[in-house]
């Protein structure tokens, strides 16, 4: 009978990022290391188990029917290992993560599922704002990372994205010519809003807030509704809706840079952080045209 095999735990931590970003790159850059050196492990898990578990080719990489088998226990496999580790830990690990409501898009469940696989003893703490209060708190050390829309007077922080905006509405948005664009809003201190309305005001487009909303979603709902037309990222425009802003001659919208500020210092966080970054990268999904 043969022996079984022993599993090297970082092996394994490679193939799951591979599996998860289906890319040696993103999942070095997740890891803190090369592709190269992914690669490596990779094989020798390979190796050890008798199996190929990634199917690559110079377009795609993919799990083979054997890692799709082995995924989910792997999963378990590094868990429980940061469990064992998390035992010896005290206190328990906190991390305020801040999140700018035009950039918290669609994937930022996966962003955090990601964050929580890399790291199971990691509580994580997610606050939604504008991106000016999130660097408020951040700066003043109420936030140990902040996911934001670049501030013009500052340059700091990683570049994680571009972002593209327009003006989005329902397909049977209707604005009368003479009348004020009905625009739906985030609250004062938004930037994006102090870009649109500025922009309107420059091409000399009368506009009139007709939903001031409290966060994002609610922003969301009011356009999804036909309410009014709103300044949105193309990534994060509710499905179904779509950019009027050639058809009614409204003034296009500079791009933007997301960003992310951290004050983390120690190993397992800037750990963390890669993670959170790679993650934040490689899921998002595409801008639409």
């Amino acid at each position: 009978m043969g022996s079984t095999p022993t599993l090297d735990v970082e092996a394994v931590r490679a193939f799951v990022m591979v599996a998860d970003y289906q890319s040696f790159t993103r999942a070095a850059e997740a890891l803190g290391t090369t592709q190269g050196a992914v690669s490596v492990k990779l094989r020798r898990l390979e190796d050890r188990l008798g199996h190929r578990l990634i199917e690559r080719t110079p377009r795609s990489v993919r799990l083979s029917a054997q890692g799709a088998a082995f995924l989910d226990g792997a999963r378990e496999f590094i868990a429980a290992h940061e469990r064992a580790l998390a035992g010896l830990q005290t206190p328990p690990r906190h991390f305020a993560l801040g999140i700018a409501a035009h950039v918290a898009g669609p994937e930022v469940p996966t962003l955090l599922a990601r964050l929580h696989a890399h790291d199971p003893a990691l509580t994580i703490e997610v606050q939604l704002d504008n991106s000016r209060n999130l660097l408020d708190l951040f700066d003043r050390g109420e936030l140990d990372a902040a996911i934001v829309q670049r501030e013009d007077d500052r340059r700091d922080g990683e570049k994680l994205a571009n972002e593209r905006f327009g003006w989005f509405a329902t397909p049977g948005f209707e604005h009368r010519c003479g009348e004020p664009l009905r625009l739906a809003a985030l609250a004062p201190a938004c930037r994006v809003r102090d870009v649109a309305t500025r922009a309107l005001d420059e091409a000399g487009v009368q506009w009139t807030e007709v939903f001031l909303g409290g966060g994002s979603s609610a922003v969301l709902a009011a356009v999804s509704a036909g309410l009014a037309v709103a300044a949105l990222s193309y990534r994060v425009a509710p499905p179904g809706t779509v950019d009027i802003g050639e058809r009614y001659g409204l003034p296009s919208l500079p791009p933007s840079e997301v960003v992310l500020h951290s004050s983390l210092t120690d190993k397992r966080s800037r750990e963390a952080l890669r993670a959170l970054a790679a993650a934040f990268r490689e899921h998002r999904p595409p801008a639409r045209p």
